[in-house]
C-alpha cells in the first residue's frame, strides 16, 4: 500500500507513515528564490455539472425558448434579462450571461475573460464520477483511463523545471484529482489558523526526528513535505504575541458574497501573495447538480461564482500578467427542462478562461445549433470543442510556449493520452515569456 502526500496531510498519527511512500519518483524541486516569477494556473471546479445553457443562453433562439421554462434561461429583456456578450459564436444569436454574474460581465467587457461554449468531454458518459475522473485525468476513453493513474496537471508539472516544493496546492481537505500522484502536491483547506502538521508541534518534532536521518526516497519525501508545511506556516502573518492576523484583501475586494468559493479563493490569493513559488492551485464550488428547483439554486451558485472570481481578480491585480484561471465541470445539462423545474445530465457546457493575457471579451468555439439533428442523441448540446484543447492552450501559455499545442510541435499533448489537438482556438492575445 502506498501513502500519498495527500494522505499524509490528512493523518495525524505517526504510525500511519509506516504504510509506504509515493509511487512517483522524486525530482529535484527548487524553491523559486532566484527572482524568477512562475506563471500561476488556478483551476476552479464546478462540481455537479453546471448548466451551460442557463449560464450563457442563446437568448433569441426560438428552439431554445420553446424547450425551456422561462426561469431556466437567460432572456434578452424582461425580468430574466442577462448581460449581452459581444463577439458571440453566431452573429444571428444574442448570447446572454446570467443576470447574477455582473462581476464576470464586467471582467468580460474589460477584455480579460473569455468563454468557450459547446465544450466538454467527448465521451458519452453521464455519470458524475466517471466524467469527473476522466476530465481530471485528462482522458476521454475507458482504455486511456485504465492506463492513466495520474492527473493531467500532475503530468504537466512533472515536465516543468524548478517547480517549488510549495508549487501545487489544492485549497481543500484533499488534493484534487488533476494533481493525483504528484508527489509535491499539498492540500491546504484554510489558513485562518495557520498551517501545520496535524497533531501540532509534538507530532511535527517526532516526524522531523524520523525523517532527518532517513536516506533514500522516504527521507527525501518526508523532509520536503515538512519543509513545505513550515514554509507556508511561516508566511502566515502574526502579531507580536503570535496571534494570526486576519487576511486583508487588496483594494475593495470582498469575498463574502462568494461564500464557500469566496473563502477558497481568498485562501488561494493569500497563498499566491506569499510568493512561495506557487504555480498551480485548485478550488471548488459544489451544488451544480440541479435536477429540481433549479432557478433559485442556480442563481445563488452563479452569484457565488461571479462574486468570488471578481473579488479574487481584483485582489490579485499585481499578478494578472502571469495568471490564468479556468473553470471546469464534468458536463452540461440537457436542452429541455424536466418536470421538476430542473435539468438532467447532458453533454456540452461552458468553460471560462480568465487572465491578463487572455484574448478576452469574446466567446470561442463552434456553435452546433439546436435542431433535432444537431443535438447529441437528439437531446443534448453537442460537444464541438474537446475540453483538452482548451487546457492544452492554457498550458502552452502557462509554460510560455508560443507554438500551437499539436503533437508534432508541443510536448504538452503527451499529457493527454489519445488526444489529437485541433487548430488552436486562439485563447491568448499574447504569451508571456517562460519562467
Amino acid at each position: 500500500m502506498t501513502l500519498s502526500r495527500r494522505e499524509f496531510l490528512q493523518r495525524s498519527a505517526i504510525t500511519s507513515l509506516a504504510l509506504g511512500v509515493p509511487t512517483l519518483g522524486l525530482r529535484t524541486l527548487a524553491f523559486a528564490a532566484d527572482g524568477a516569477e512562475p506563471m500561476i494556473l488556478v483551476v476552479v471546479h464546478l462540481r455537479g455539472g453546471c448548466d451551460g445553457f442557463n449560464l450563457i443562453s442563446p437568448a433569441n433562439d426560438a428552439t431554445f425558448i420553446a424547450a425551456r421554462n422561462a426561469d431556466l434561461r437567460v432572456d434578452a429583456d424582461g425580468g430574466n434579462a442577462g448581460f449581452h456578450l459581444d463577439n458571440g459564436l453566431d452573429p444571428a444569436l444574442d448570447f446572454r450571461l446570467h443576470a447574477a454574474a455582473k462581476g464576470l460581465a464586467d471582467i468580460y467587457t474589460q477584455g480579460q475573460l473569455a468563454f468557450v461554449h459547446a465544450v466538454g468531454l467527448t465521451n458519452e458518459t453521464r455519470s458524475h464520477f466517471v466524467a469527473t475522473d476522466m476530465i481530471e485525468r485528462g482522458v476521454a476513453t475507458q482504455t486511456a483511463f485504465a492506463r492513466t493513474d495520474s492527473g493531467w496537471l500532475a503530468r504537466y508539472l512533472e515536465q516543468r523545471p524548478a517547480v517549488a516544493t510549495t508549487g501545487a496546492i489544492s485549497v481543500a481537505n484533499a488534493v484534487s484529482g488533476e494533481l493525483t500522484n504528484y508527489s509535491a502536491a499539498l492540500a491546504v483547506p484554510t489558513l485562518d489558523y495557520g498551517f501545520s502538521v496535524p497533531g501540532g508541534p509534538v507530532v511535527a518534532n517526532l516526524l522531523d526526528d524520523l525523517y532527518r536521518p532517513a536516506t533514500g526516497a522516504v527521507g527525501d519525501w518526508g523532509r520536503r513535505t515538512l519543509a513545505a508545511i513550515q514554509t507556508i506556516d511561516q508566511r502566515v502573518r502574526r502579531d507580536a504575541q503570535g496571534k494570526i492576523i486576519a487576511y486583508k484583501p487588496s483594494g475593495d475586494s470582498n469575498y463574502e458574497a462568494g461564500a464557500e468559493l469566496g473563502r477558497g479563493l481568498k485562501n488561494a490569493a493569500q497563498l499566491i501573495k506569499m510568493d512561495i513559488g506557487l504555480t498551480a492551485v485548485s478550488v471548488e464550488l459544489g451544488g451544480w447538480d440541479t435536477h429540481e428547483n433549479q432557478p433559485g439554486r442556480f442563481k445563488n451558485l452563479v452569484e457565488k461564482l461571479s462574486s468570488g472570481l471578481s473579488a479574487f481578480w481584483n485582489d490579485t491585480a499585481a499578478y494578472h500578467s502571469r495568471m490564468v484561471v479556468i473553470t471546469t465541470t464534468e458536463f452540461g445539462r440537457r436542452l429541455r427542462s424536466n418536470r421538476s423545474n430542473g435539468t438532467d445530465h447532458g453533454r456540452a457546457g461552458v468553460m471560462a478562461i480568465l487572465g491578463g493575457n487572455v484574448a478576452g471579451g469574446r466567446m470561442f468555439g463552434t456553435w452546433p445549433g439546436l435542431g433535432q439533428k444537431q443535438l447529441d442523441e437528439g437531446v443534448d448540446l453537442a460537444v464541438t470543442t474537446d475540453y483538452r484543447q482548451v487546457i492544452a492552450e492554457v498550458l502552452a501559455a502557462h509554460s510560455g510556449d508560443n507554438n500551437s499545442p499539436t503533437a508534432a510541435k508541443n510536448p504538452l499533448t503527451k499529457i493527454f493520452p489519445e488526444f489529437e489537438a485541433a487548430s488552436p482556438l486562439g485563447l491568448f492575445a499574447r504569451v508571456p515569456a517562460a519562467t
